[in-house]
């Protein structure tokens, strides 16, 4: 095999999924990794994502996964290592994104890198070193209230300082604005001044792209999934609709969902709304031993022959407190992933061969339960979110296509409109 390129390090599944979709359309043959994998690549690709499930563990958790996997990607001759986190920075005030960067450095010798969640394409956009979610700053946006990494501080500079041992500073919009020559000068005055690493300000495509080829000579950048459309052009890649190639879709159709965030709570209604057959699972008769994933499985399977049906366990922010308050964050979170994971899996032994899964910790816990490994990821359905196609024992030699959504991310007529968009393709 040859060497890759790119080889990088998602903190979560879907996280992973957005950035090989990025990658994919500016002309990268991509090949996503459900953990670290134990064999060397055998495929020729040209970047890989490993997805971890470590946005939410301890940071030394954290970073002992994202060391493995380093080790791993440096074994398949990657040239440049992308630690990817989320658009919208989710962290506690102990990490783990200033935790995985630094130690992602020391690993690789390298005194300076970049930080920047921006992705404008989704309406995440950096400014003056705050972070943006449409029209509002970051804690404006409902990630205040986020169950598991609620982000009250827009202003990126000093969230990575408080998880940093490294002085962190910015790269600003009129230095970006004026293109790479600018900012490589600016990298290097940073440098001279002690700065390890960098929030870097983008508000448009056009400012990721420029920042593309000043970012070329950096062993390790870190970011959410927008830096990546200006990266593929530095080894002279340019978009090609073959690299996005599928199998034909087939199968029956479904959604689960646990994201509780404000996009995904409104695609949930949305779906109901349109006439779709839905049911919710409810943490507290999980806690109760009420077997819920058998319950959801016996009210889907006469419906599936009718089109798509949904399972969720999304509520708004006041329901899921109360659902903590009385059984602990972790453990509602926990009861919660395993029930979905579990409806997922029965649903493709019932025939599901689309799947749509809603939400960055119940993707990783529904692709672990699936027993899926690698993904190839495929076309677009709304910015950062693509249709994948996967082996797994439970769907039998033919696999099945899925999707993995952040929970932010989509519109409101998302899950109908996915599986418009495979049946056309």
């Amino acid at each position: 095999m040859s060497p890759i390129k790119l080889g990088c390090i998602a903190d979560d599944f879907t996280g992973a999924t957005a950035l090989a979709n990025n990658l994919v359309r500016a002309g990268m043959r991509v090949v996503q990794a459900m953990g670290v994998p134990a064999q060397p690549l055998d495929v020729d690709v040209d970047a890989v994502v490993v997805a971890l499930k470590s946005r939410t563990v301890a940071p030394a958790d954290a970073v002992a996964e994202s060391l493995a996997a380093l080790r791993w990607l440096q074994a398949q001759g990657a040239e440049q290592i992308y630690f990817k986190y989320c658009s919208t920075f989710d962290s506690t005030p102990k990490g783990n994104i200033g935790p995985v960067a630094e130690a992602l450095m020391d690993a690789l010798g390298t005194d300076f890198t970049i930080a920047t969640p921006a992705f404008p394409d989704n309406g995440r956009t950096v400014f003056k070193g705050h972070l943006f979610v449409g029209e509002g700053l970051l804690n404006e946006s409902g990630m205040q209230n986020h169950p598991l990494t609620p982000m009250t501080d827009p202003n990126l500079v000093r969230v990575l300082q408080a998880q940093c041992q490294r002085k962190v500073g910015l790269i600003d919009h009129k230095v970006v604005a004026q293109g790479a020559a600018a900012i490589t000068a600016h990298i290097a005055a940073l440098r001279a001044d002690g700065v390890g690493l960098a929030v870097v300000d983008a508000v448009t495509n056009e400012d990721l792209v420029r920042m593309g080829p000043a970012l070329k000579a950096l062993p390790l950048l870190t970011a959410g999934s927008g830096v990546a459309i200006g990266l593929p052009a530095n080894w002279g890649l340019a978009p090609s609709t073959q690299a996005s190639a599928l199998p034909p879709a087939t199968g029956l159709q479904a959604v689960v969902s646990g994201s509780c965030s404000l996009a995904t709570n409104r695609q949930v209604l949305a779906f109901i709304k349109a006439g779709r057959p839905a049911m919710a699972v409810d943490p507290l008769r999980i806690a109760a031993g009420i077997d819920v994933a058998a319950e959801a499985l016996a009210w889907a399977q006469p419906l599936l022959a009718g089109g798509p049906v949904l399972v969720y366990s999304s509520a708004d922010s006041n329901a899921v407190k109360s659902v903590q308050g009385r059984l602990g964050v972790e453990e509602a979170g926990a009861m919660v992933e395993r029930t979905i994971a579990a409806i997922a899996r029965g649903l493709v032994a019932l025939g599901v061969r689309q799947l749509v899964v809603a939400g960055g910790e119940t993707s990783g816990a529904c692709v672990q339960a699936l027993g899926i490994t690698q993904m190839k990821i495929g076309t677009q359905i709304d910015p950062g979110v693509p249709w994948c196609h996967a082996a797994s024992g439970v769907a039998g030699p033919e696999g099945l296509h899925i999707t993995l959504k952040s929970g932010n991310f989509g519109t409101d007529d998302f899950f109908t409109k996915a599986f418009n968009q495979l049946s056309l393709s």
